[in-house]
C-alpha cells in the first residue's frame, strides 16, 4: 500500500485517516513521484485525485503500469484523451472507473428505476440548476483554479456530477446548444453558464449554472417534468425532495426520506469498483464511456460558445484550451 503527493503533511494526513478507518496499522509507502509508485508491482489499483488537468496523463500512466484506476472528475480535459483512455483500458484489459458518485445515492437510483419503469410516462423536460459561489480568495488559492488548460472550467469543477445525472435520466444527446459568461479578470473560465439540450427522444433538458450567487451558496436542483409526473431534487446538497408526484400512487415519503438521509454513495461505489474486479459478470456502473457522456455535453456547450450555433453529438475533436482561442 502506498500514497504519493508532492506535500509530505498531506500523505501523513491520507495515512493517519486510513488507519484510524480501517483500523489497520500496516506499512503504507511514501512516494513524491508518483511514476515511481507506478513501478510498485505489488500495486494493483490507483486512485487519482489530482486537479483536473494532470486527470488524463496520470491515468494513462497507470494503465501501462498495468494498474486498475479509480479516476476523479473529469477524466479528462479533452474528446482526444478521454477516447486514449478507454482505449488504453481496453487494450490493458484494465477496469476504469469515473468518480461520478451521486449515481450510487439510493435516492438516485430510485428515481433511475422509476423512469425506467415508465412511471412518470413520456419525459418532456428534464432542468439542472446550480447557484452558488466561488469566491476571489479560491481561485487565488491555488495556481491552477480558473485555467483551461489546468482547470477545464466552472461547469467541469462545479456543475458535471449535476449533468452527468440529468443525462443519466433522460439518455442520448444529439445536440446542444450553449452560451457562456466571463466577468472575472482573476480567472480565464467562465462565471455563468446556459445549455439547451436536445435529446434523441422528444425529452428537452436545460443546463442553468453559475458561481456569481450572492453572498453565498443558493443550492442545486434538479427537476424531471414527465407526462404522469414531476420530480424535484434541490437544497445545498441536494439533500431535500422539493417535489415527487406520480399519477395514481402514493407517495411513500418515509421510503423516500430514508433513501434521502443515506449518504453513502462513495461506499456502493467502491463496493462497485471491487465488485466488477472480483466478477466478470458485474460491471462498472460509471466506466471511461460512461464518465465521458457529461463531459462530452460540457464540451458542446463551450464549443457552441466558440461556433455561436448547436453543436450536433458525438464531438470528434475538442479541448478545453481550444476555449483560450474564443473571439468575446
Amino acid at each position: 500500500m502506498a500514497v504519493s503527493d508532492l506535500n509530505e503533511s498531506r500523505m501523513d494526513a491520507a495515512r493517519e485517516l486510513y488507519q484510524t478507518l480501517s483500523g489497520k496499522m500496516e506499512q503504507i509507502n511514501y512516494y513524491k513521484d508518483y511514476e515511481k509508485m507506478l513501478r510498485d508491482q505489488d500495486i494493483d489499483v490507483v486512485i487519482i485525485c489530482s486537479f483536473s488537468g494532470l486527470h488524463a496523463e496520470m491515468a494513462k500512466k497507470a494503465l501501462q503500469s498495468n494498474k486498475h484506476v479509480i479516476l476523479e472528475k473529469p477524466m479528462a480535459l479533452s474528446i482526444e484523451e478521454s477516447n486514449e483512455l478507454i482505449t488504453l483500458a481496453n487494450q490493458q484489459n484494465k477496469q476504469l472507473m469515473i468518480c461520478h458518485q451521486l449515481r450510487f445515492q439510493p435516492l438516485m437510483q430510485k428515481i433511475k428505476k422509476v423512469i425506467k419503469e415508465g412511471k412518470l410516462g413520456e419525459i418532456y423536460l428534464g432542468v439542472a440548476s446550480f447557484r452558488i459561489n466561488r469566491s476571489s480568495e479560491y481561485y487565488t488559492s491555488a495556481s491552477w483554479r480558473g485555467k483551461w488548460d489546468s482547470d477545464g472550467g466552472m461547469l467541469i469543477n462545479q456543475g458535471i456530477h449535476l449533468i452527468d445525472l440529468l443525462q443519466w435520466y433522460l439518455g442520448e444527446v444529439k445536440s446542444v446548444y450553449g452560451e457562456i459568461g466571463h466577468y472575472s479578470d482573476l480567472k480565464e473560465t467562465e462565471d455563468v453558464a446556459i445549455g439547451i439540450l436536445d435529446f434523441t427522444t422528444r425529452t428537452k433538458g436545460v443546463i442553468e449554472a453559475n458561481i456569481v450567487t450572492q453572498p453565498n451558496n443558493l443550492g442545486y436542483s434538479l427537476s424531471i417534468f414527465g407526462e404522469k409526473g414531476t420530480i424535484c431534487i434541490e437544497g445545498p446538497s441536494l439533500n431535500k425532495i422539493g417535489r415527487w408526484h406520480i399519477q395514481g400512487e402514493e407517495t411513500d415519503w418515509n421510503e423516500l426520506n430514508s433513501l434521502l438521509e443515506d449518504r453513502n454513495e462513495e461506499v456502493y461505489m467502491y463496493e462497485n469498483f471491487l465488485d466488477a474486479l472480483q466478477s466478470q459478470n458485474e460491471s462498472l456502473v460509471v466506466d471511461g464511456i460512461e464518465g465521458k457522456k457529461a463531459l462530452e455535453i460540457i464540451f458542446a456547450i463551450y464549443q457552441s460558445q466558440m461556433m455561436r450555433q448547436a453543436v450536433q453529438l458525438p464531438i470528434t475533436s475538442f479541448s478545453t484550451s481550444d476555449m483560450k482561442e474564443r473571439k468575446g
